[in-house]
């Protein structure tokens, strides 16, 4: 797929911002269409020029990316938002990932990666590097014991498989599932594949409202 990839950049650093614009322009298939310095001016901005990808600062005065991503997921649902950020912490990463945002990237991401991630987003994909889906896998473990005990009870899945579905249940792709729990991709695909049929489900979206409904 070779269509333009129009980027609404948003961060309160306008140095920042502006170099992050010359890096994406580097590539032939981003536009960036304008340059935003918080949530409230990124949705003044898309109603003028809606992107296709927001490339959007997490901690920022006046509407941080969290809240951002909600206001701009709820009013424009094909945008795709991209979290980028210094400060790697799992409840943030969670609240902007359960708002709708398209993934998560540090502000030491290599120009390269940039783009790549921007294009992956664009696709559709879920983007998190494996360190952070490593912190939130380790997260959920300390939270998750009684919905660990009510999915075995519902479902009598493994071990294991409550941890895939929890995982699931968060949003993580077989991809990152993998990454995080040091699994082949082959052998998530085969967990996944039981919990479908665990939970009565032919698909991903149904075997995560089975999960929500029992969680």
């Amino acid at each position: 797929m070779n269509d333009t990839i129009k980027v609404l950049v948003t961060d309160d650093q306008i140095e920042l911002a502006e170099e992050l614009k010359n890096l994406l322009q580097t590539d032939e298939r981003i536009e960036v269409v304008g340059i935003a310095t918080d949530g409230f001016d990124a949705l003044m901005k898309m109603r003028e020029n809606t992107p296709d990808v927001v490339l959007l600062d997490i901690r920022m005065p006046n509407m941080n990316g969290v809240v951002a991503t909600q206001h701009i997921k709820s009013e424009y649902p094909d945008v795709k938002v991209v979290i980028l950020t210094t400060f790697d912490d799992s409840d943030y990463i969670l609240n902007a990932i359960n708002n709708g945002a398209s993934g998560y990237l540090l502000k030491d991401i290599g120009a390269s990666a940039l783009i790549d991630a921007i294009k992956n987003a664009y696709e559709g994909d879920t983007i998190l590097p494996a360190k952070i889906a490593r912190r939130i896998a380790d997260a959920a473990k300390h939270v998750a014991a009684d919905r660990e005990i009510k999915l075995t009870r519902a479902f009598s899945l493994s071990d294991r498989e409550v941890e895939i579905a929890l995982m699931m249940y968060e949003g993580f792709t077989n991809r990152q599932i993998s990454s995080a729990l040091k699994l082949s991709e082959g052998t998530t695909r085969n967990y996944v594949s039981s919990i479908y049929i665990k939970t009565n489900s032919e698909n991903r979206s149904e075997a995560v409202q089975a999960i929500k409904e029992v969680l």
